[in-house]
């Protein structure tokens, strides 16, 4: 019987493994990622490079009518921007090869407008080139941009420029080796040089182009090359180029009706849950305001507070991060841009340096099968191949993590097995404190990742509740952390008569100067608003006392106060109101003109004194969904309100999809009057409105 009975265990046993082994892994549901998708979702973080003829001309667009000959850098070294890339952690670069105005940054044999006539090393460089090399040298991936719009080209809105275009897309990607990724951007058809028409062209973007064609060319030539942007792209503009998803972020699309025209931008920063292709969105900002350098944007680099917030509502919001640095005329990425990058990167090292949840005692409600395969534990094995399933039709369900003793966490990080579809739609995070549960974050989709920051806590356990989802749960990893704290910096205002307001959060005391020094805790101490009305650059900390840590230096610029300054005259609008654009407060605003004062508009200001100025700036409406933005505009100056001379006029390029302070200058002049006129509004719009008006003084 003894014998008998070990046999029936050991068929039983045998029989029970058989069965663990034959449960079935979950279906994959919904639209799903190619494995070029996953591979370049992996990247996570990676670099833009804008540096052209737009570099020295001080434009964000160039008209097309540049020469070619403005092109010479003194110290160009793509090494150095490989370099920085590879310390900051990103995983590739894509290049700007030619933007809107036309110029190549390689000698194309298509064309007469590229660096092959260029005084950069007499017109024997490529770039593209160098930097391919470069990229290899430090394993990074190659990227590259090439603008669908030329404002240069003749033939730009005819069939002829369609080949043009394609002739050079199969020069970059036949010439320079793997390209990653391929950016094709939104801005197409507009006024431009062309050829010397100087004229309008319109074109339909989504038909002028023949994308399925020209996407065809390229999966032809480059199967290994994603394409980013217009057209059936396998990757989508974020919606924004503030660098943010939003907190739900759907790696699908309805492309269907993108490419009908049916759906607007601002979607793009949600995706849809119901679309039925997958298109995950990519995160695009630039380190400085604009996107080409500039010098007056030298002390204008994110600060690192918002730097760290990108990272986080991008990367930690399922989407990857294209960040943007503006090279400089020597060619090179400038100090202040790599030092904000170490900044950023010891932050990031420092928020994930060691890792909680590993170790934790682990259970979760329903495992797919009662399955090792599909365990709990899987989700803290640091395999991405490995995750939890739960069985088929369930789509609630806890994960718990009980540790050894009370452990401070403030970062929870989850990703979803998307091989097998995004599916999660809502989800939260629970502590256990003193032996009562209580919610720490209540969210809606994970995808590829999402990254919570939470407030610190000292938790026994804790359990992630996955509240709904479109199908079975199929979970990853996840991860917690105790990230040092963050003391961020102060806010600093000051308005017209030039009374400064500096806050801080949490209370946090703060320490400021004036004279351009940075501060420490021993600098003046900020008690209530006090009143300077000189140019001054005012530099401030915030100072978080029972942890002796201090936040990054926060630096704001003024000239004279505008407690002298007056509106004298406004072509259209109120006059009484027209003082908002003058009060210090970049959150109200002026507008003027209408369908029976149609453009062009102007308003008048008196300074009240004579000022030596360079330059003005114009802070387009920063609140409300319709900004009334003004695209092209000329400014004047006078000494006696009689006399006046044209000082600038031009364009505010992408001011429609970056509405950030327009810069401007212009040789040193004396001015008591300035004129602002509004010549043309994006999308043509009859009216238009301003944030505040400034002048750049030279002292």
């Amino acid at each position: 019987m003894k014998n008998v009975f070990l046999i029936l265990c050991v068929i039983g046993i045998t029989f029970s493994a058989k069965s663990q082994n034959t449960v079935k892994a979950p279906e994959p549901f919904g639209p799903l990622p190619t494995q070029k998708q996953l591979d370049w979702q992996e990247m996570e973080f990676y670099a833009f490079v804008h540096f052209s003829l737009n570099t020295f001309t001080n434009k964000e667009w160039g008209y097309g009518d540049e020469s070619p000959a403005l092109f010479n850098p003194t110290n160009l070294d793509v090494r150095q921007w490989a370099r920085i890339v590879k310390a900051s952690g990103m995983k590739g670069i894509i290049l700007v090869a030619k933007h809107h105005d036309g110029f190549c940054l390689w000698p194309s044999a298509y064309t007469e407008r590229s660096v092959k006539n260029s005084p950069w090393k007499k017109g024997k460089g490529d770039l593209v080139k160098e930097l391919a090399e470069a990229c290899k040298e430090y394993d990074l991936k190659l990227g590259l941009y090439l603008s669908p719009w030329d404002r240069n080209h003749a033939q730009y809105g005819k069939p002829e420029y369609i080949t043009y275009f394609r002739n050079q897309l199969k020069e970059l990607l036949t010439n320079y080796g793997d390209v990653f990724e391929m950016w094709f951007d939104g801005a197409n058809g507009g006024d431009g040089y062309y050829g010397g028409a100087n004229e309008t062209r319109k074109i339909n973007t989504l038909e002028y182009y023949n994308w399925d064609e020209t996407y065809k060319l390229i999966y032809n030539l480059a199967p290994k090359t994603l394409v980013w942007g217009v057209g059936p792209s396998e990757a989508r503009w974020i919606g924004n180029e503030e660098g943010r998803a939003g907190k739900t972020n759907w790696s699908l699309l309805r492309q269907k009706d993108e490419l009908a025209g049916k759906v607007h931008y601002t979607e793009f920063m949600s995706g849809h849950e119901d679309g039925e292709k997958w298109v995950p969105g990519e995160a695009d900002v630039s380190i400085r305001p604009g996107w080409f350098y500039h010098a007056t944007e030298d002390d204008k680099v994110r600060p690192l507070d918002e730097m760290v917030d990108i990272y986080y509502e991008s990367i930690g919001r399922n989407a990857t991060l294209l960040l943007n640095l503006p090279v400089d005329r020597r060619g090179l990425v400038h100090e202040n841009d790599e030092a904000r990058l170490k900044e950023l990167v010891s932050t990031i090292k420092n928020d994930f340096k060691t890792e909680l949840l590993a170790g934790t005692k682990i259970s979760a409600d329903n495992v797919r099968g009662n399955s090792t395969e599909f365990a709990a534990q899987n989700v803290t094995d640091g395999n991405k191949k490995t995750y939890w399933a739960t069985d088929d039709n369930v789509k609630t369900a806890s994960i718990t993590f009980e540790f050894n003793k009370p452990t401070a966490i403030d970062r929870i990080l989850l990703q979803e097995n998307i091989a097998l579809g995004q599916r999660v739609k809502a989800f939260n995070v629970e502590v256990k404190v003193d032996g009562k549960w209580k919610t720490a974050a209540a969210e809606t989709t994970i995808g590829y990742k999402r990254i919570l920051r939470i407030d610190r806590v000292e938790a026994s356990a804790v359990r992630i509740n996955i509240t709904d989802s479109k199908a079975s749960i199929v979970i990853s990893n996840i991860q917690a952390y105790n990230a040092p704290t963050f003391v961020r910096m102060p806010e600093i205002s000051r308005d017209r008569n030039g009374d400064v307001t500096i806050k801080s959060e949490e209370g946090n005391p703060v320490y400021y100067t004036v004279d351009g020094t940075n501060p420490t805790e021993k600098s003046t101490l900020y008690k209530g608003v006090f009143r300077y009305n000189k140019a001054v650059q005012i530099k401030a900390i915030c100072f978080n006392e029972s942890e002796k840590i201090k936040s990054a230096v926060k630096t704001a610029k003024y000239g004279a106060s505008k407690e002298n300054w007056k509106i004298i005259q406004v072509s259209s609008g109120d006059l009484k109101s027209a003082d908002r654009i003058i009060d210090g407060n970049p959150n109200t605003e002026w507008a003027f003109g209408n369908d029976e004062n149609k453009l062009p508009q102007q308003i008048t200001i008196d300074l009240g004194a004579n000022l030596n100025i360079n330059g003005f700036t114009y802070l387009p409406q920063q609140v409300g969904h319709n900004l009334n933005l003004i695209s092209n505009y000329e400014f004047y100056t006078s000494t006696d309100n009689v006399n006046w001379k044209l000082q600038s006029k031009g364009e505010f390029s992408n001011i429609k999809h970056n509405p950030i302070e327009q810069v401007k200058t212009f040789k040193k002049t004396k001015a008591r009057y300035i004129r602002f006129t509004a010549t043309a509004a994006v999308a043509k719009g009859s009216t238009v409105s301003i944030a505040e008006i400034n002048v750049i003084e030279t002292l």
